[in-house]
């Protein structure tokens, strides 16, 4: 009598769950590391929106009195708001300026935050 070679069913059974188990865990965490891919291109956005308040009141010059600003701009097909918080120095020649970024619609949770200074321009 020859033994005939192969898997059984139940092995075959067992294999089949190990496998489901593993893909399952693969694509859970594909799907982790492409929510963080996008979580972490928001807070890029968020800081060029934040850097380029800050660049532009240098530019122009703007020596800001001290109080809230807010807004909204629209980069890389998103809108965003920003909110900046003007500051009075010990000295009367610099401002602090603190300006937080978040997604337009979803809250205060701020994506970005950035301080700097301005400078009164020299007349």
């Amino acid at each position: 009598m020859t033994r005939s070679r192969g898997f059984t069913l139940l092995e075959v059974l067992v294999a089949l769950a190990i496998l489901a188990v593993v893909l399952s865990a693969g694509f859970r965490a594909v799907g982790l590391a492409t929510g963080s891919a996008n979580d972490l291109r928001e807070r890029l956005i968020a800081d060029w929106v934040a850097q380029d308040r800050l660049a532009e009141h240098r530019a122009m010059g703007r020596f800001l009195e001290p109080g809230v600003n807010e807004g909204s701009v629209t980069q890389a097909g998103r809108e965003f708001r920003w909110r900046e918080e003007v500051k009075a120095t010990p000295n009367a020649l610099f401002r602090r300026i603190d300006i937080k970024v978040s997604l337009a619609g979803e809250g205060d949770h701020a994506l970005s935050q950035l301080s700097g200074f301005l400078v009164r321009p020299l007349r």
